[in-house]
């Protein structure tokens, strides 16, 4: 990917136009169950009808869950004064941060190598490697030249397959990580093999998380199935493309009465759907690394309070926010 088609919802009061509230509307080709077309259809249907029907600040959108979490978004900001604050606490204070993981993406070795040293030096605890998209051979000699430099206590390791591993050589590949003292490995295989999942999380010498197996027009009685029917060890939520924090809520509860853990992770959001996604996380009170690091990625974003210092996410910055990147 070299770019990423966003859309910034703008809410706004007519008693009170100077108050605006942004959310964002954010996809992933290919990942995501809707196209670029559509969400820009959706958006514009649904900026014809605001005004003439109730809103609901959580909408049910199953087809468009980018839409329905700019939406959920862009109605708490508008109801928070229009100033990016969404969920108040020590964290828009300034005063807690976040533990978030490095993450390591795919290419040459020389590369990959270079993003490890420099998470390392930046201080992060918790590195999580994509993995999948070359020699898995290669892939497995990266993480056992980390490992043989940091043990499991000193550096925390987590693999994302999304779904690459071969059902029938999953197993194998996991019992590799296993010898690595990996901590996790995500989406080991391609979703919609409930079965062949549910069998590696029962027998993996490792935990297993689900991620885009979680991704669907489900209902709160097919969540229940799918998390209770495969009964992994974690599961990884992504607010913006699960339809908002309503619907992560429900698989955050889910979880909890199976005794699943979970972290929350963004999905290439700019800063604006970043930071809404991180100020919901933190009223969480996880204590797990969790995946908001990839506001960093993009040379064009949207200037804001997000930090990192070390391998905490901070809304502390002195720079503040600047619109004018998605206002002009």
């Amino acid at each position: 990917m070299h770019h990423k088609p966003s859309w910034y919802l703008f809410l706004i009061d007519d008693k009170t136009p100077e108050i605006k509230g942004i959310g964002e509307c954010s996809i992933i080709p290919g990942l995501s169950m809707e196209t670029e077309d559509a969400v820009d259809n959706k958006i514009q249907e649904i900026c014809q009808t605001l005004n003439t029907e109730n809103f609901n600040a959580a909408p049910e959108i199953p087809d468009y869950p980018s839409v329905a979490f700019g939406l959920e978004s862009a109605w708490l900001d508008l109801k928070k004064g229009g100033k990016r604050e969404l969920f108040s606490s020590a964290f828009t204070d300034g005063r807690s941060g976040i533990r978030i993981n490095g993450l390591i993406w795919m290419g040459t070795k020389d590369y990959m190598l270079g993003q490890v040293e420099e998470k390392l030096n930046q201080g992060f605890g918790c590195l999580k490697f994509k993995m999948g998209s070359r020699n898995i051979n290669d892939e497995l000699h990266l993480l056992k030249s980390v490992r043989g430099r940091f043990n499991a206590r000193e550096l925390e390791l987590r693999v994302d397959a999304n779904g690459a591993f071969d059902v029938d050589f999953a197993m194998e590949i996991v019992k590799k990580l296993a010898d690595l003292e990996v901590h996790s490995v995500e989406q080991p295989i391609k979703p919609g093999q409930w079965e062949e999942m549910e069998r590696l999380c029962r027998n993996s010498p490792i935990p297993v998380a689900l991620d885009e197996e979680l991704l669907g027009e489900y209902t709160l009685e097919e969540k229940r199935s799918l998390v209770s029917g495969i009964h992994p060890q974690y599961l990884v939520l992504k607010p913006g493309l699960l339809g908002g924090f309503q619907q992560a809520t429900e698989y955050i509860a889910l979880a909890k009465q199976e005794n699943i853990g979970w972290w929350i992770t963004s999905a290439l959001e700019s800063n604006i759907g970043l930071n809404a996604i991180a100020q919901w996380t933190f009223t969480l009170g996880g204590s797990m690394a969790q995946g908001l690091g990839t506001g960093r990625l993009y040379r064009q974003n949207v200037a804001c309070p997000l930090t990192l210092e070390g391998d905490k996410l901070f809304y502390r910055s002195p720079t503040g926010w600047d619109l004018s990147f998605i206002e002009s």
